[in-house]
């Protein structure tokens, strides 16, 4: 169990808190964690639910305030737990009768605990109630749980195998885990890394329920991403960061980084290339389709989403086009609230979660997002200049089975002045579709022919990037340090 949250309710009850909001997906673990806080605090521990009443009576069943009037007949220390409490509370009958109840239960040393996945409590009851979250298993407890089933199944523990399962199922709820623990078991017979293979599977499958988060396999690495030296040397003074000696040394865990810029500069190349180079799982929050609806509340599909961001930790959260989530909430006011929160988890989070949000349009961008402390930095991604064209040139190349330096990538690059990153890598592909189509190898004739006729995002889009230039000047750090480059950012 987690052991913080345990000592967060003791501390709660044993102060003297008479109602609190302990929001968790998994009632079945909280449950038993509850059970465990009332005996550490000498108090019987009873459930409630809509069904079947109060345990203790087996009365109450109906209604909330049904419940709470067999709550109000029970005089002995007691811990309540009202199972789904969050869809509960709209009944003005019974919001009036619990907060009669609340100097009772103060007397009587008892305490109720609302139990549901998310609440968003009336305003009577903010001031009056405790809020905790259950945070979702951490490695120590997920050890523990499986080395129970291993116990039971009599299959033999390695430790390596044991610790890479762990891992693996890292971001899945108790019950969860130990349900793909066990099929995995089975399937696999041992456990082995075939067994690890499939709870990483499953785990996968599990967490599709959360639209707002997905998993991203990509085997980009910085040195697949052309120029922007600034911010890959940035990047590399980072990589130790997350370390304990990094912690013995007095350094704060790196919060993330905000790029900003030019689409199709790879700004999101970066974002994956950075997980793929610190070995780090990534995860992309859409943050559109986290307020579009669906089965799942807003705040639910963020607390989840965070959850289990911050259960794989350290881990790289890719939030993409930021700006657009931001602007999904603009006439929502309920929207608007729960992505303070979330902000405010950007400030505060103290997990090894690296934040990566890329950003198109300043303008969509609320000013309390760039201020210091969400980010630790903010980079600015232009075109790029004629020596990362070369490099940007040479990687598609060289991707693509062909020798760069068969071909003159200075010459090149010039002639393909104000083509973003992406353009580039669209010039070779489409050279590369002419010369297949005339059964030859690629010439540097094709790849000419290719830049003349792309059309640069710049002259379409050339005064909204002029604009983000002038905007990022003096706010924002240059992820490339060109002295050209640098020239032409100040003139701007």
């Amino acid at each position: 169990m987690s052991s913080a949250t345990v000592e967060e309710l003791r501390a709660l009850i044993r102060s003297g808190w008479r109602l609190i909001a302990l929001e968790s997906f998994e009632e079945e673990r909280a449950v038993n964690l509850l059970e465990r806080v009332a005996q550490a605090c000498e108090r019987r521990c009873e459930t409630w639910s809509l069904a079947a009443g109060l345990g203790l009576t087996e009365h109450g069943e109906g209604s909330l305030d049904a419940g709470l009037q067999a709550i109000e007949a029970c005089e002995e220390p007691t811990l309540f737990v009202l199972l789904d409490a969050h869809r509960l509370l709209g009944d003005a009958i019974a919001l009036r009768r619990l907060r009669d109840l609340l100097p009772t239960l103060a007397s009587r040393r008892q305490c109720i605990v609302l139990l549901g996945p998310v609440f968003d409590l009336p305003m009577e009851l903010v001031r009056e109630a405790g809020r905790v979250e259950l945070p979702l298993p951490a490695a120590a407890e997920l050890r523990h749980l499986f080395g129970r089933v291993l116990e039971q199944s009599e299959m033999k523990s390695d430790e390596t195998c044991l610790g890479d399962a762990v891992r693996g199922a890292l971001g899945l709820a108790a019950t969860e885990a130990v349900r793909v623990f066990r099929k995995a078991l089975r399937s696999a017979g041992a456990l082995d890394a075939n067994a690890v293979a499939e709870i990483v599977r499953e785990k996968r499958r599990a967490l599709r329920r959360t639209p707002a988060l997905s998993f991203h396999d990509d085997a980009t690495e910085l040195a697949d991403v052309g120029g922007l030296g600034e911010l890959k040397h940035w990047l590399a003074e980072r990589r130790r960061a997350f370390t304990d000696e990094a912690r013995h040394f007095g350094l704060p865990v790196p919060r993330g980084l905000l790029l900003l810029g030019v689409q199709g500069c790879g700004k999101s190349l970066c974002a994956k290339a950075v997980a793929r180079e610190w070995q780090f799982p990534l995860l992309r929050l859409d943050l559109a389709s986290a307020f579009g609806g669906g089965a799942q509340s807003p705040e639910a599909a963020m607390r989840e989403a965070t959850q289990v961001a911050e259960s794989l930790a350290p881990a790289v959260l890719w939030i993409d086009e930021i700006e657009k989530g931001f602007a999904a909430t603009a006439d929502d006011p309920r929207a608007s609230r729960i992505f303070g929160s979330f902000l405010t988890w950007l400030s505060e989070k103290q997990s090894s979660v690296f934040v990566v949000a890329t950003a198109n349009d300043v303008t969509g961008l609320p000013p309390e997002l760039l201020r210091r402390g969400r980010f630790d930095e903010l980079f600015f991604v232009d075109l790029p200049t004629p020596s990362e064209r070369e490099e940007i040139l040479a990687i598609h190349l060289r991707k693509r089975g062909r020798d760069p330096l068969q071909y003159k990538l200075e010459e090149l690059a010039l002639a393909a002045e104000r083509l973003t990153g992406a353009e580039l890598e669209q010039v070779v592909t489409a050279a590369l579709y002419v010369a297949f189509a005339e059964s030859r190898e690629l010439a540097e004739a094709d790849l000419i022919n290719a830049i003349e006729e792309t059309v640069p995002l710049y002259d379409t889009y050339e005064e909204r990037i002029k604009e983000l230039r002038d905007w990022a000047r003096g706010r924002a750090r240059p992820a490339s340090l060109d002295a050209k480059i640098v020239d032409l950012f100040a003139a701007r």
